[in-house]
């Protein structure tokens, strides 16, 4: 197993959890153990008023924790994508992301009155697409929320790696080798 006894620049991961979650929710623990066990920093904020999300608030929050934004990782689970690709936008130009790895992400409301802050503009897709390096989308083929769709959206407008899982509904389990194999491939 590779160790690394010092933690770089670029060995940072910024995770973004979901709509009503939290860093102590559903597989983000057990990301953080793992990838702190390969050296990795890992921070996962809270994010503000999670169980009625602003967009301006959960960006603003994200501005603030993010302290350095090139050659990073980000993953981020269901809402915490779009906040992920909505703040890659705010990035100057030349400043770009590691990869980026998307579970159960979305490119617009879903038909929740609840998030449409976060979709009150058109995404830019060229400028995510230029802010990152590798960005990789995970997908259930039972997601009771996210239909398959988005796999397409986020291949043709991201160049994105989609993996399509079978029977793993919104990813709300306990693990998520998926993203620390993703995020190993990328080192």
């Amino acid at each position: 197993m590779l160790r690394i006894t010092q933690i770089s620049d670029n060995m940072k991961v910024y995770s973004i959890h979901c709509w009503e979650g939290s860093p102590k929710g559903y597989w983000q623990p057990w990301l953080k153990k793992e990838l702190e066990a390969k050296g990795f920093e890992i921070v996962i904020p809270v994010m503000p008023n999670t169980a009625n999300p602003k967009f301006n608030e959960w960006l603003s929050h994200m501005q603030k924790v993010v302290t350095k934004s090139d050659g990073v990782y980000f993953v981020g689970h269901s809402l915490g994508c779009i906040t992920i690709m909505r703040f890659l936008e705010t990035l100057p130009k030349g400043i770009k992301a590691k990869t980026v790895v998307m579970v159960a992400g979305f490119s617009d409301d879903l038909g929740y009155q609840k998030i449409s802050s976060f979709f009150q503009t058109e995404l830019d897709w060229e400028k995510i697409k230029n802010s990152c390096e590798n960005f990789v989308a995970i997908f259930s083929d039972d997601d009771p929320h996210v239909p398959l769709k988005h796999a397409d959206i986020f291949m043709e407008k991201l160049g994105a790696k989609i993996i399509i899982k079978k029977g793993r509904k919104h990813f709300g389990e306990n693990t998520m080798p998926e993203v620390l194999d993703e995020i190993s491939k990328t080192t």
